[in-house]
């Protein structure tokens, strides 16, 4: 039986010693902690922090971010990688200010019904920026939770949500809700991790169930192996992605009118040399698929940020 009080005591007194310094914990700003929720979708911590600072200073409020143009955003972006995350995050701040006035609706289930939300990030906001009580699962809180209710027999999301739910802090816990799911961020970043956990640090190691296991070097794979949140990612370099990315950096650099597309047959032809690979896809498909996806503009054979 879970001992939900004993692992509240302990992760609080953790937490208050060793929490991680971020610049969106600690905020009041919804918009705010909504930019951190999505540069943090497949970036780590480190690349984002200089780009959070460099994005809000760009553009402070949801309104600026919505009053923008998209190659505006596009470029601030630069450096991040995933740059549909920019369109969608673009696309959200306008249907936040034309249907809700331009405030954040306040619940994961209100959050949800908007464009490029899926439920880990309408959690995560409704939790960090308005208190709602409402589980949030990462792949570090999976690992956490998975790890110590269920050692080295990993279970699937289904079966967690409901654990991660039952283990919600209560009014009279030590640690709220959303300190809860931060505190289990940091433990499962710093000592729970994939490949070396550092159990000893652990303060949930008296009570983990997978704590004997990896301590007496047993494979930290064989406890991760059926973690559904944490896919591997393919290969980048050469992939059909990469050549995307290479031409979007491309448009950046140029002035609003674009260029002609056949310039980019250039960039293309560089970006095999550094690759060691040919693009897998053709140059009318690559830009087909980024003007789809509101990356590009092509007008009259010239090609330039949207």
């Amino acid at each position: 039986m879970v001992d939900a009080r004993a692992i509240h005591d302990a992760v609080a007194a953790w937490y208050a010693r060793n929490a991680r310094v971020l610049p969106w914990r600690g905020i009041a700003d919804p918009y705010a902690i909504l930019v951190s929720e999505i540069m943090l979708q497949q970036t780590q911590v480190e690349r984002v922090v200089p780009k959070y600072h460099a994005f809000l200073d760009a553009f402070p409020t949801l309104q600026a971010l919505a009053d923008a143009q998209p190659a505006g955003v596009i470029r601030i972006w630069a450096g991040m990688g995933y740059n549909g995350r920019a369109v969608r995050l673009h696309n959200l701040a306008r249907e936040v200010v034309e249907r809700y006035s331009g405030e954040l609706p306040r619940t994961a289930d209100e959050l949800r019904k908007l464009p490029g939300i899926g439920p880990y990030t309408a959690a995560a906001v409704a939790s960090f920026a308005f208190g709602e009580p409402v589980a949030v699962l990462d792949t570090n809180i999976y690992r956490v939770l998975s790890r110590t209710v269920h050692g080295v027999d990993a279970p699937s999301r289904e079966a967690i949500h409901p654990l991660a739910e039952s283990l919600l802090p209560q009014q009279d816990s030590p640690i709220t809700p959303a300190d809860w799911h931060q505190a289990l961020m940091d433990i499962g970043a710093t000592l729970c991790t994939s490949r070396q956990p550092r159990c000893m640090l652990c303060p949930l190691r008296p009570r983990c169930a997978a704590a004997p296991y990896l301590q007496s070097g047993g494979d930290p794979a064989l406890a991760e192996s059926s973690v559904p949140y944490a896919p591997r990612q393919s290969r980048f370099q050469g992939s059909a992605r990469y050549f995307r990315g290479r031409i979007v950096d491309y448009l950046r650099e140029q002035p609003d009118a674009g260029v002609e597309e056949h310039t980019l047959e250039g960039v293309i032809s560089d970006a095999e040399t550094a690759s060691g690979a040919p693009c897998p896809v053709s140059l009318p498909d690559l830009l087909a698929a980024l003007e789809r996806d509101g990356l590009i503009r092509r007008d009259s054979g010239r090609v330039r940020l949207p």
